[in-house]
């Protein structure tokens, strides 16, 4: 497959290009695309076959369910059974942006759509090409992150092409996207709301808006006994090529610590890295060292670490490690994704 590749910018849209990614959607191709978490990897929602086409794009297993995006609120009773009262609310304060919510499905949406499962996860981003690009398809793009499955999502175009290049239709290069970790994902099914994914919308975010709010307990901890609420929640995500070990304690120790491992790693002949702070940086020595931003800038944190992952891999790096970053702010949803990518892969000193 040849696959086109085109320049948008969100501020001056081609309207012309615009209508081609949409046909393309519409048609049932593949078309991945920017939004304001990370990229997206499109299909046309409603069409099974288009679902079936982005699984096998990402290699990604079939159970792994899809978020349908769409762009405006009156799209949304056309694919659920029921909107509670707490998504009118949440949708309110946070639509458009990166939360996704959790329906019963409707008979719309295909099972190969939600993975075989009964419910659908909804998100309407705030990206104005991802708004314009889900309008143009038809009102809804099924779209995981525009990554071969397991890797560090995308943030830039230039992964996007280094993964999908000759995989997909057409791909929408639109810049470095804003936030940099995937949407916060809420499950509104059960009757008391529970988190399924933090994200750039925190759990305090969540609970000014409709109260408690409870936070699936294997989310943070690989041992935790209760079983993922949905079966994506599984797998291994967002893995450099390497090997990735966090390293939690004082500041001292983490530093100590990494830097006796990575005098082993080097003495074996293997390239390192470590994912540091600009308050850190200067501490550490080995082959490449990172830092994601200061630890007082959560949001530079988030919109580094899947860029930061992937050019490990640009350069070789072998064997890795990386500060723990836990915060009640986003750090929490900074730490799923590092807990992830390390396969919970954990050190505490």
């Amino acid at each position: 497959m040849k696959t086109k590749i085109i320049t948008i910018d969100e501020n001056n849209i081609n309207e012309e290009l615009m209508m081609q990614a949409g046909d393309i959607l519409r048609q049932g191709g593949l078309v991945a695309f920017p939004t304001e978490t990370v990229y997206g990897l499109g299909g046309d929602g409603l069409n099974e076959n288009s679902s079936a086409k982005i699984y096998e794009a990402k290699g990604r297993p079939s159970d792994n369910p899809l978020i349908v995006h769409i762009a405006d609120m009156e799209a949304l009773p056309g694919i659920v059974k029921e909107i509670p009262e707490e998504a009118y609310l949440l949708a309110e304060k946070y639509w458009p942006g990166p939360l996704t919510m959790i329906f019963y499905k409707s008979d719309a949406v295909p099972y190969a759509t939600t993975g075989g499962l009964d419910t659908v996860a909804v998100r309407m981003p705030s990206h104005k090409t991802a708004r314009a690009l889900i309008r143009a398809a038809g009102g809804y793009v099924a779209a995981p992150s525009a990554n071969r499955s397991g890797r560090p999502s995308p943030t830039v175009a230039k992964y996007v092409i280094e993964d999908l290049d000759g995989r997909v239709d057409m791909i929408i290069d639109g810049g470095e996207v804003n936030i940099g970790l995937e949407s916060t994902i809420i499950d509104l099914t059960d009757g008391q709301p529970v988190i399924l994914r933090p994200g750039y919308i925190t759990e305090e975010m969540l609970k000014s808006v409709v109260g408690q709010v409870d936070m699936d307990k294997t989310l943070l901890d690989a041992n935790a006994k209760e079983a993922p609420k949905a079966p994506g929640m599984k797998y291994r995500h967002y893995a450099p090529k390497g090997s990735l070990t966090v390293v939690e304690g004082a500041e001292g120790a983490v530093t100590d610590y990494i830097n006796r491992q990575i005098a082993v790693a080097q003495s074996e002949g293997k390239k390192t890295g470590v994912i540091a702070t600009d308050e850190t940086k200067g501490g550490y020595v080995g082959d490449v060292i990172k830092s994601v931003g200061s630890r007082n800038d959560e949001e530079a944190i988030a919109r580094q670490l899947f860029r930061i992952l992937r050019e490990f891999d640009d350069s070789d790096v072998q064997v890795m490690f990386a500060e723990s970053f836990d915060s009640p702010g986003i750090g929490q949803a900074i730490m799923n994704r590092l807990l992830k990518a390390a396969g919970h892969h954990v050190i505490r000193v």
